[in-house]
């Protein structure tokens, strides 16, 4: 199955995606971001991660245009000054920091500046600080005074079936109040309800002026989604579950296996030459 005509921007999640599992961009993505470029087609990034934790790749990709950090809670451009944020509402904040804590999680917030945890020694603190480049701010609580100014707070457990119920759970509770989506197995992330990877497309769209119809997007976790149902065409990674492949256009390989690169190759590239 080829790829919709006329692609002028694909946007990639991060983590799952673009990166192997070891966080890693290989050298074949990063000719394949050259390739994308010479066909005129703009490469875009949207992530969880805070726009600081994507710096790492804006070089090695040329990213020329917004990135969507925070799952759009933060554009920024490639300088990583501000175009816009998204905070969450102070009281939602309260409500979705105490009902993540009820559930048996722990959790993180995040402002536009800082990364807030109670323990580095909690779980994936360490490996999140590897991922992103930066470490956590240790606080012994959260205040009334962080949630004032939180872009996303995060869930946090190994216990994937807890993270997958409390995300139902936030997702009927805090209603049109937040987004609440899985980024990862293991991770939870609510934001304002406007920052959401379906709002992803359309800031983007509305930036550099390209209809949804002219946008791929390409992505393997629920919070990705989002952006498939507003995309003209829709890619969903060979790590991605069952549920998350059905609701793509198609279907690559893993990012274990240079999916990202092979997706565009196969479906991306030749809609400019057909």
């Amino acid at each position: 199955m080829s790829g919709q005509c006329d692609i002028r921007l694909l946007l990639a999640d991060v983590d799952g995606t673009l990166v192997t599992p070891d966080k890693r961009l290989t050298e074949t993505t990063r000719a394949i971001a050259g390739e994308l470029r010479d066909a005129d087609i703009v490469l875009a990034i949207t992530s969880g991660r805070p726009p600081r934790g994507m710096s790492m790749l804006i070089g090695p990709l040329a990213l020329q245009c917004a990135i969507a950090g925070f799952n759009g809670g933060v554009f920024v451009n490639p300088d990583l000054s501000v175009i816009e944020t998204h905070a969450l509402d102070p009281t939602t904040a309260k409500q979705a920091l105490k009902l993540i804590l009820d559930q048996g999680l722990d959790a993180w917030i995040y402002t536009a500046e800082e990364w807030l945890v109670r323990d580095t020694a909690a779980p994936h603190v360490a490996r999140e600080a590897w991922t992103v480049k930066f470490d956590a701010k240790v606080v012994a609580t959260f205040t009334d005074a962080h949630l004032m100014q939180a872009v996303k707070i995060v869930g946090v457990s190994d216990d994937t079936d807890l993270v997958a119920a409390c995300e139902k759970l936030a997702q009927k509770t805090l209603g049109e109040k937040a987004s609440a989506e899985r980024s990862q197995s293991y991770y939870l992330d609510v934001t304002h309800p406007q920052a959401n990877k379906g709002a992803v497309v359309a800031t983007l769209s509305r930036l550099l002026n390209i209809p949804f119809a002219q946008i791929a997007t390409m992505g393997d976790m629920p919070s990705d989604v989002l952006m498939f149902r507003k995309s003209g065409f829709s890619i969903a990674m060979g790590n991605s579950s069952e549920e998350v492949k059905a609701q793509a256009s198609v279907v690559t390989d893993s990012n274990e296996n240079e999916g990202f690169a092979k997706a565009v190759r196969q479906f991306v590239l030749p809609a400019v030459a057909a």
